[in-house]
């Protein structure tokens, strides 16, 4: 899991994903990490509903751990 995740050009999004990957390696479960994922989340964007950061941090997950890609993603607007 030691990804280098400079290339999220999102804040939040690099955010997310390098807090998840550091939970995860300290000995967090997976539903804790998310669950402190989604509430950084919405630090970032109080705007957002409980779902919709639910919806993109395990799309973030997904996409950056799970499958291992550096590609960009759908996601919030925020530079």
């Amino acid at each position: 899991m030691g990804n280098d995740f400079s290339h999220i050009t999102r804040r939040c999004e690099r955010a997310v994903v390098t807090a998840y990957r550091e939970l995860r390696e300290t000995g967090n479960n997976d539903l804790s990490s998310f669950r402190a994922c989604t509430a950084l989340y919405r630090i970032h964007h109080p705007e957002a509903s409980v779902n919709e950061a639910r919806r993109l941090v395990s799309e973030w997950i997904d996409h950056h751990i799970v499958r291992g890609e550096a590609g960009p993603t759908d996601g919030c607007e925020c530079p």
